[in-house]
């Protein structure tokens, strides 16, 4: 003989917050300014990424950007290839920069 199952009850649960999606960032084609408010630039248009910067905390499409406080720590230059650096351990003829 075959018995009854019940079917599981259904408890109320608190729902968790459903995290939002975020907005796009835009770029205007005229000034070159990024933003998340679109309506704030005269010739918008979406980038694919955007990366915030550690040292002033701005969004830029351009993973390379260099700021104020950031070119402030740059203390080394590599006599081989211009490149610049914080630790003179991350080049390979390094030399310090007056300042």
């Amino acid at each position: 003989m075959a018995t009854a199952r019940k079917a599981p009850s259904k408890k109320t649960a608190a729902k968790k917050p459903v995290a939002k999606k975020p907005s796009g960032v835009y770029k205007c084609r005229t000034c070159g300014l990024v933003t998340t408010e679109k309506g704030h630039l005269c010739a918008p248009e979406e980038i694919k990424r955007a990366y915030t910067c550690e040292y002033c905390g701005i969004t830029v499409a351009n993973p390379r950007h260099v700021c104020k406080p950031k070119v402030a720590e740059l203390s080394y230059v590599c006599d081989a290839c211009g490149r610049m650096a914080v630790e003179k351990e991350h080049l390979c003829k390094p030399k310090a920069i007056r300042k």
